[in-house]
């Protein structure tokens, strides 16, 4: 069994042990042996990075996709969303790479739109390209074919989604990282909406928030973004630990994190860069919920 409170592990060791069924914990001595290690007292609370009740199941049903890569199943369940946002780095190189998610990703409908922006590898800046032309005809196409698909691709630009007679200006900005392409303007994407509006911002790079955003004259409400994978490798055990390498280089590297009453979400993606696997961290569409404060 893998269960963290001590009461019930107990009880369902004693009973079992009654009815002569074997029965083990998974979870005890790793713990254990991470309280010694990082000189920590475990919690021993149950989903404590979710808390599973009404709330936890009653979703909005806005879904960001983000870092796809070369990888994306089991997505039947998406078209319940009222938005889906992709946050950037449809490739790793080259358009060809989406080819033949083609039809997979022109399926999944919203009833009030696909949204997405670019990431540092939509460019193309990692490939030895033959001529700059080659390079611009790529990144052309790789626009094309995000559009065929349904997708409006937000270039430092910003749209209103309205339902009875509310709306929330969602903004979408190109790639801004630090230490990588720092194209996104977000001074331009802003132009047509209003400083007091309930703002919801697509920017790829989780250091954009930390070094422009949150500093902002401007207050957006929610920041959506991808790009670091988690590293595609650390330790999470809800509750207890989230450590990944990458930590050592964004401040703000998987989950959900909040400054002067601004919150941004970091997903893990669900594809890879480089090494063609994840290590304890998990591929990640993340579905948010927005309720009325």
């Amino acid at each position: 069994y893998t269960i963290v409170n001590s009461k019930l592990a107990k009880y369902l060791t004693e009973k079992a042990y009654e009815r002569n069924i074997p029965c083990f914990g998974v979870l005890g001595d790793l713990i254990l042996n991470f309280s010694k290690i990082l000189n920590q007292k475990a919690s021993h609370q149950p989903s404590g990075q979710h808390i599973l009740n009404e709330e936890y199941y009653d979703r909005i049903e806005a879904i960001q996709f983000t870092m796809n890569h070369d990888d994306g199943n089991q997505t039947d369940d998406i078209e319940k969303s009222d938005i889906i946002l992709f946050t950037g780095d449809f490739v790793n190189n080259t358009f060809k790479e989406i080819e033949p998610w083609k039809d997979h990703f022109t399926k999944l409908k919203a009833k009030d739109g696909k949204f997405s922006v670019l990431g540092n590898h939509d460019y193309g800046d990692y490939y030895d390209w033959g001529s700059q032309d080659e390079k611009e005809k790529n990144f052309n196409q790789l626009k094309e074919i995000q559009k065929k698909m349904g997708f409006n691709l937000l270039l430092d630009e910003s749209v209103y989604l309205k339902k009875n007679n509310q709306k929330i200006a969602l903004i979408g900005v190109e790639n801004w990282g630090d230490g990588f392409k720092k194209k996104g303007d977000i001074d331009k994407a802003i132009k047509k909406i209003k400083k007091d509006d309930f703002k919801i911002l697509m920017s790829h790079d989780p250091s954009h928030w930390e070094k422009i955003i949150v500093n902002h004259n401007n207050h957006f409400d929610l920041t959506l973004s991808g790009h670091t994978h988690g590293m595609q490798f650390g330790i999470e055990i809800p509750g207890f630990i989230k450590w990944s390498p990458v930590k050592y280089r964004y401040k703000y590297w998987a989950g959900v994190y909040s400054s002067k009453n601004q919150y941004i979400n970091v997903n893990r993606g669900f594809g890879v860069l480089g090494f063609p696997g994840r290590v304890g961290i998990w591929p990640e569409i993340s579905v948010i919920e927005l309720k009325k404060g």
